[in-house]
């Protein structure tokens, strides 16, 4: 079947972009500050998560709300500067939503999509993650349950959050069954995928458990914003995903 000139060059510039997007390796780490930090207090944490990102070689993401994503991704070079949503739209004439080239302009390098707090419809998802993918932007899809899962990993995001909605922000982490079910099951569909856990996070125990049953990533918001010193919680927690990677190695 003969291609039109049209489809060539479409090609050649999905595969330009392709090759420009980050290649993410395993362990790594997610600090998730959702809105409890801006301004100096949010600068101050993702200064110290870049320092630790080139200190330990383990790839960081570092979400934050969409006004603080330019002056994180200029000051901080060494984390993956992750946008906490994006739409499927392109340019033109929508107000008041995220457009996907806008993020790669300033340096964003992935997105979180369908959070808890920020569902999308799953009709609308696959072109979500198609128009980051076409940008060179990140995906990380968020799911609930086991089966979400699965659904997620259809959809060919690059990593699949795995958290149950009735956890995020609790004292309790997710029990062994979910944590190893998730990750076997999404595997099974599509095992370039990786698989993050949440939910429940309050110490490096936690991350380096969740590690070990076989997590790709862990990701953190409460266990670090309302500790009580939050640089030297997350600094524990990066270190124990470094030793889990050196003991891997």
């Amino acid at each position: 079947m003969s291609l039109t000139l049209k489809q060539l060059v479409s090609d050649w510039e999905r595969m330009t972009v392709d090759l420009s997007r980050k290649k993410m390796k395993a362990p790594f780490f997610v600090v998730n500050p959702k809105s409890f930090l801006f301004g100096k207090p949010l600068m101050d944490l993702a200064h110290y998560a870049d320092q630790l990102a080139k200190e330990h070689r383990i790839d960081i993401l570092f979400t934050a709300p969409l006004t603080e994503l330019a002056i994180i991704a200029q000051e901080c070079p060494n984390l993956i500067v992750t946008s906490q949503h994006m739409d499927n739209i392109v340019p033109g004439d929508s107000m008041g939503r995220v457009l996907p080239e806008s993020l790669k302009q300033i340096g964003v390098q992935a997105v979180v999509v369908n959070h808890a707090d920020k569902p999308i419809p799953f009709s609308i998802l696959a072109s979500t993650i198609q128009r980051a993918k076409e940008v060179g932007l990140l995906t990380i899809a968020c799911a609930d349950s086991i089966s979400e899962g699965q659904a997620m990993a259809l959809l060919g995001p690059d990593i699949v959050l795995a958290e149950p909605t009735e956890l995020i922000g609790r004292d309790q982490m997710s029990d062994r069954v979910y944590v190893t079910s998730t990750i076997e099951k999404i595997k099974e569909i599509n095992p370039a995928i990786l698989v993050e856990q949440g939910a429940g996070i309050r110490s490096e125990k936690d991350v380096a458990e969740l590690l070990q049953l076989g997590a790709d990533g862990v990701g953190v918001t409460s266990g670090i914003v309302k500790a009580e010193n939050p640089k030297e919680m997350m600094k524990r927690m990066i270190q124990a995903v470094a030793l889990h990677q050196k003991e891997r190695k």
